[in-house]
């Protein structure tokens, strides 16, 4: 029984960088040999066992065959006689199909060290071309390693995956894990340019297309720049789209509902943030109540940021982020309760109260 240390941590300690997470395959092993030493079964589609004291994840080396579309159309296998060299080859990536021994050796069958010094990646085999997930972990990987380029013969390879409807076999939730993961890296931008030259962002956001697209990744490099959450990197992809679109993306990827509201507000209040110089206390106040500032106010501020991250935004727009900053400020020193209590009689006019102190405490402020 050998174990080796494959994928990111050899890759990543190879490229000088933190090691995150670190995963091992056991080669000449059965199961029950993992059992007697110590090690916790936990694995589900294939023997994937817990070291008794790390708790780090133990694989048994495997083979794999495809038998469906998708990225779950697989049938595994494992025994004790599959070779090291058998495991790797199924692994996406030169780059990604190495492995360390005990001894500190690397094991590079597949010339993942040219690779990652020529920054390339490649794919191992033509075993890529069964895992459409793997098309969006490249993508993934383009915007964490940004001086990287997808060799030709993969970005063709992708291309006959999308062609072949490998893509349209994905299902919504892994679809945007890949992408949420791809949007908190350096440079998001380059994700959607992988997915873009593949023909497969067509398929998964055929939404985002042309000069939406072009500002869209500008914009959010910036934003990634700018140290911002997920919910701040999506909506500011999504800003530039009709509100409809939104919503229908939001839906048909499944996504979480902090990500979704935020996206959804930036969409629909664009116009907003343009002419925010121009607009009326009232207006502003009836900004500030459609984007439930007063009981949601830090959702507003999240917003306002992403729209500041815009790369082309001049000093009008970034006075106007300063102008609705002030009004919020202004509405929320409202004390709505004193205003509710001062109307006690008529209790049908309190909303109409609360709206009117908040438009004159904004006039009064700008």
């Amino acid at each position: 029984m050998k174990t080796y240390a494959v994928g990111g941590a050899v890759r990543d300690g190879l490229l000088g960088l933190p090691v995150q997470d670190r995963d091992y395959v056991v080669v000449g092993a059965t199961p029950d040999d993992m059992i007697a030493a110590g090690y916790m079964p936990v694995g589900k589609d294939f023997p994937v066992f817990l070291h008794p004291e790390t708790h780090e994840e133990y694989a048994l080396a495997r083979t794999e065959r495809k038998t469906a579309p998708g990225y779950k159309g697989f049938v595994f296998h494992t025994d004790a006689a599959v070779t090291l060299e058998e495991d790797l080859i199924r692994r996406d990536l030169t780059i990604n199909a190495m492995a360390r021994g005990e001894d500190g050796s690397v094991i590079d069958p597949f010339n993942g060290q040219a690779d990652l010094r020529a920054r390339i990646f490649r794919h191992v085999s033509q075993a890529f071309a069964e895992d459409p997930v793997r098309i969006l972990r490249v993508a993934r990987f383009a915007a964490r390693f940004g001086d990287f380029t997808v060799a030709p013969e993969t970005n063709q390879l992708m291309r006959n995956m999308v062609a072949a409807g490998e893509v349209d076999a994905l299902v919504a939730e892994r679809v945007w894990q890949e992408i949420s993961r791809g949007l908190m890296e350096a440079q998001p931008s380059r994700m959607f340019a992988v997915l873009r030259d593949c023909g497969a962002l067509l398929r998964l956001l055929p939404e985002l297309e042309g000069e939406l697209l072009r500002r869209a990744m500008a914009a959010v490099d910036h934003c990634a720049g700018a140290d911002s959450n997920l919910p701040q990197r999506f909506a500011i992809v999504m800003r530039d789209l009709a509100t409809d679109k939104v919503d229908a993306i939001c839906a048909r990827l499944k996504i979480p509902g902090d990500c979704r509201d935020l996206a959804v507000m930036a969409a629909r209040e664009q116009d907003k943030f343009i002419h925010a110089a121009d607009m009326t206390p009232e207006e502003l106040v009836c900004l500030l109540e459609r984007c439930d500032v007063f009981r949601k106010p830090q959702r507003f501020v999240e917003m306002l940021q992403a729209v500041s991250c815009d790369c082309e935004a001049d000093t009008a727009l970034t006075s106007n982020v300063e102008r609705l900053k002030a009004a919020m400020a202004a509405a929320l020193s409202v004390n709505a309760g004193q205003v509710a209590q001062a109307h006690a009689g008529a209790p049908q006019g309190i909303a109409q109260a609360v709206h009117a102190a908040r438009v004159d405490a904004v006039a009064r402020q700008l």
